[in-house]
């Protein structure tokens, strides 16, 4: 905002020395009335989190604009040291991790000798008019004192319209008084390219903000402009309502009676290359991490698989568009083409089933039937991207309906005592490794790809963008089954995933670490990104070292810090206002083959928006994507060679109850019509090292890869 206000008054806009992004910097301003109450200067406790790669050129500044704020100092701050008082009361209680993480902080070389040389001009106001313009981010989460600065301003914006004469109100229209009022603003909108905006409509869903005629319309076949209604409309019986009874039954010890999950899964679906199956896998439950799984196949009346693909990427006209193709337990096959897209239709199915909550009371888990599968990343282009450069060669969204599972369940328990086959295990011990996967690029052009990316940061279109890239390998017929046991023991994992739709000849082997997204029962949304991984140690004593390291890794805690704002950004555009918290910022958890970064962020749903609304919001996952969003996916678009199809997508469920859990479709191997294929990438910041990052590409496909290698 400072940037473009200075812009607009003729100031320049100039390269800063160094990007800064996710990192902070303690601030001294002039005690202006935005700063009330603020303290000032080192170590007064005023840090800011700075997103920025330009910066003002304090020589240009026209003599209407005053500098009212820059950075204090240089020296290296520790991020346990913001003021727990700035965050809400309800929601402080482990709200920063109780471990010392040091920042350093980098110095920015003003382009000017107004002020000294080692501070940025951080803050500039307008000096007849109620302007400001800040290069910091007040709303960030490690920003102290943001919330003080928003009370500030709210201040100075009533006092302003208070003082405003009635005819000053009146003689404005809507669309002027909501424009900056300053000279050369016709030059500010007519040289900078406008990206087109998001808008929030009454049900919570996300549209482009093409025309105010566009959003009003409410004519069949477009999106209601009400909630409320829309629900109502897909709940009348006239429009397709389906009545659901759920029935259920606890086996107590059945598991450890059969001998855990595999032996179960194996006893109910492991014949017929278990085709047309799922399991949603728990194989790791440390801390909590996950607890229950969910595992089904074909059979009951109301089993169907949902198969999407987005129409021609070179209509844009289409964009979000596609064909929907509905296998029913029958096997007979019905194709629609979806004018409003796959989300759409997800969401008015799930709208349109009616039960009874008396009938899951006693449930200990959130999933009581519904669709479980996966989306692609292609499916962004629903969810605010602009396009689609690569086209996918699955399809970007598979789903089965579970049916009912109570006669096998009855079945195995009368036969607890009989082990589950395992297929083809014996393969494990005497596997050799051939010929390894192909990257589908080299290490000098993914390095490439890393310089690329560093320089559309330099140049201020990004702060964060997630570069990735996909190694393949033929495998021709292989046991899909037997390979996802052998990588759910090698590397187990809170959302690990089996899919297999056999009519696509796909197979979905998945050891991800990492939630994407969960609403459960009470309305809480949860989101878990991860930022920032390190190998494990041959011995403790380098374990704990590697540890120590990703925790006080500063380049890692500027990755996390991004997308932690960037998801708090998303849930708040369906949480109720306030509700946005951060329970856990940057904890490192510990799996077979990695460490990880991982914060979580935490909302209460508003009461006008559905699960699918919620997923809009978010998807694809900022952890996959960068920040800001929007752009940094348009710019990923251009620099990778090839779709991500499944990868960078999610797998889970969505329950008829409006619950989903969905993950992040990392750690994965997709085997598609005899091709196994792994998608691994990082985080690229302005701290980056290209051939770390390289390395670090590397070590996330090594768990995956080497369960194929093993397995062959």
């Amino acid at each position: 905002m400072k940037q473009a206000l200075a812009y607009a008054h003729g100031a320049k806009v100039v390269h800063a020395s160094e990007p800064v992004h996710g990192q902070l910097s303690e601030i001294e301003h002039n005690g202006c009335r935005l700063f009330n109450d603020i303290p000032s200067g080192h170590n007064s406790g005023f840090k800011v989190v700075r997103y920025h790669s330009l910066v003002v050129d304090v020589e240009s500044l026209p003599d209407e604009l005053i500098p009212i704020a820059w950075t204090s100092s240089v020296d290296a701050l520790s991020f346990i040291e913001i003021h727990k008082s700035d965050v809400p009361s309800e929601f402080a209680a482990g709200s920063f991790s109780t471990k010392l993480t040091k920042w350093k902080l980098f110095s920015v070389q003003a382009h000017s000798g107004k002020l000294q040389s080692e501070k940025v001009l951080m803050g500039i106001m307008h000096s007849t008019r109620p302007h400001y313009g800040l290069q910091f981010h007040p709303e960030s989460i490690a920003t102290c004192h943001g919330r003080q600065i928003f009370k500030n301003f709210r201040e100075i914006t009533e006092e302003y319209w208070r003082s405003s004469r009635a005819s000053f109100l009146q003689e404005r229209n809507f669309d002027y008084t909501a424009c900056v009022q300053i000279p050369h603003v016709s030059r500010l909108f007519t040289e900078v390219p406008r990206r087109r905006q998001l808008v929030n409509n009454a049900d919570g869903q996300l549209y482009r903000k093409a025309s105010r005629s566009n959003l009003l319309k409410n004519s069949e076949g477009n999106r209601s402009c009400s909630g409320m209604v829309n629900m109502v409309n897909l709940l009348h019986p006239s429009n397709g309502v389906k009545y659901l009874k759920l029935r259920w039954k606890r086996f107590k010890n059945l598991a450890g009676q059969v001998g855990g999950a595999k032996n179960i899964f194996c006893e109910l679906y492991g014949q017929h290359k278990a085709e047309n199956t799922f399991w949603l896998d728990s194989s790791s439950i440390e801390k909590r991490r996950a607890r229950f799984s969910f595992m089904g196949g074909k059979g009951g009346t109301l089993w169907k698989q949902l198969t999407f693909k987005l129409s021609d990427r070179s209509d844009m006209t289409l964009k979000g568009r596609g064909f929907l193709s509905v296998e029913d337990a029958q096997g007979s096959t019905k194709s629609t083409f979806l004018e409003e897209g796959f989300l759409d239709f997800l969401k008015k199915e799930l709208l349109s089933f009616c039960y009874d909550e008396k009938d899951y009371e006693g449930l200990p888990f959130d999933f009581h039937g519904g669709y479980i599968g996966y989306m692609g990343y292609s499916l962004k282009v629903e969810c605010g991207a602009l396009s689609n450069r690569h086209k996918s060669g699955t399809p970007d969204a598979c789903f089965f309906f579970a049916d009912n599972l109570k006669q096998k369940l009855l079945s195995l328990k009368t036969s607890a005592t009989t082990e589950g086959e395992e297929p083809n295990l014996q393969a494990l011990t005497s596997s050799q490794c051939q010929a390894s996967f192909l990257a589908d690029k080299s290490r000098e052009e993914y390095i490439k790809d890393v310089d690329k990316c560093m320089e559309y940061i330099k140049d201020g279109e990004s702060y964060e963008l997630c570069l990735t890239t996909q190694m393949r390998k033929r495998i021709g017929e292989m046991d899909s089954l037997g390979l996802y046991l052998h990588l759910r023991e090698k590397n187990p994992a809170p959302y690990a995933a089996w899919l297999n739709f056999s009519k696509e000849n796909l197979c979905i082997c998945c050891s991800s670490p990492e939630r994407f997204l969960r609403l459960d029962r009470n309305g809480i949304l949860e989101a878990k990104p991860i930022k920032g991984t390190v190998a494990r140690g041959v011995t403790l004593e380098e374990d704990e070292q590697h540890k120590l390291q990703l925790q006080y890794s500063e380049k890692d805690q500027a990755e996390n810090l991004m997308i932690v704002d960037l998801l708090r950004n998303d849930l708040g555009r369906v949480c109720e206002p306030g509700s946005v918290h951060v329970p856990h910022l940057m904890d490192v958890e510990s799996y077979a083959t990695v460490h990880t970064m991982v914060s979580t962020i935490r909302g209460k749903k508003r009461s006008d928006v559905t699960a699918v609304d919620c997923v809009r919001a978010a998807f694809p996952g900022g952890s996959m994507t960068g920040a800001p969003k929007l752009r940094s996916m348009e710019l990923l678009d251009s620099i990778e060679n090839s779709s991500r199809g499944i990868y960078s997508g999610s797998i889970g469920f969505f329950s008829y109850n409006q619950t989903f859990d969905l993950n992040i479709v990392i750690r994965t191997v997709v085997i598609h019509e005899g091709e196994a294929s792994i998608g691994a990438g990082g985080a690229i910041i302005a701290l980056s090292n290209p051939e770390d990052e390289y390395d670090e590409m590397v070590l996330k496909t090594q768990a995956p890869a080497k369960a194929v290698m093993e397995f062959l």
